[in-house]
């Protein structure tokens, strides 16, 4: 079933130097944008991360530091990149998890102002938990009856995920064909920052999701606590994590 779009939507895949959303960067990138009309067109961009790639991310996707020497920086591309990406909603295979923070992270990290939050985003994965309880793999066989050739080469999985999305259109009538139906459908917590370490509650209230104060308002802790404030801004969290962070505290002290 051909989707049914208002916008273009990018369905993106993602290979990096490792698992860490805040320090590892991202070393080949594949999105294929889909139009209304159905027309598709597809962009992979190889990367030179400025760090180097580990061992066991290297025995995953494959590419080497010696592959990525001389290609260009994320930086070098960013602002083309998100020009490119304007107007668009957004897909992935647990893109919410890995693939949305860290390039969101290496936009902030170049200078380039691209607010996801903006725009729909389909989790393909959590729709197919919700169903099946698969992994990409079954879920190409189960959904498409074919095999996955070149699997964790993001080509290979981005264009795979838009099959499966397509055939769960398919295969489950009480699925709208719709965008925004399909990212809410998707999400499984409402994150307030792309990495989920703040959460919104039922109230639409930020609260912490990790960590000694997971499951209170950020306000509060934030009030008995000024220190965790510095405590964050310090340690190891995403740019954007502290990004939203510092916003709330800001409208705290705007509120007195």
């Amino acid at each position: 079933m051909q989707l049914n779009l208002r916008n273009p939507i990018i369905f993106f895949d993602i290979e990096s130097t490792g698992l860490s959303v805040s320090h590892d960067r991202i070393v080949e990138i594949c999105a294929v944008k889909v139009f209304p009309n159905g027309d598709r067109e597809i962009k992979t961009r190889r990367i030179n991360p400025t760090i180097p790639i580990s061992e066991e991310a290297r025995k995953i996707h494959g590419i080497s530091n010696e592959d990525v020497k001389d290609c260009p920086t994320f930086k070098q591309i960013a602002k083309s990149l998100a020009d490119w990406m304007k107007g668009c909603d957004f897909a992935g295979y647990n893109s919410f998890k890995f693939d949305l923070p860290i390039l969101a992270e290496e936009f902030l990290r170049a200078g380039v102002d691209f607010d996801f939050r903006k725009r729909k985003m389909i989790d393909v994965q959590n729709i197919f938990h919700k169903m099946e309880q698969r992994t990409l793999v079954a879920a190409y066989k189960f959904y498409c009856d074919k095999d996955l050739e070149n699997a964790h080469s993001a080509e290979a999985d981005t264009i795979a995920t838009l099959e499966v999305l397509e055939a769960q259109l398919d295969r489950y009538p009480d699925l709208k064909n719709d965008v925004g139906y399909l990212a809410d459908f998707s999400r499984r917590s409402r994150f307030a920052d792309y990495a989920g370490r703040i959460v919104y509650d039922d109230s639409d209230r930020p609260v912490f999701n990790f960590g000694k104060h997971k499951g209170k308002l950020v306000t509060e802790v934030l009030k008995t606590e000024p220190s965790y404030y510095s405590w964050m801004m310090d340690g190891d969290f995403a740019l954007d994590t502290k990004k939203v962070l510092t916003d709330i505290y800001l409208s705290l002290r705007n509120d007195r």
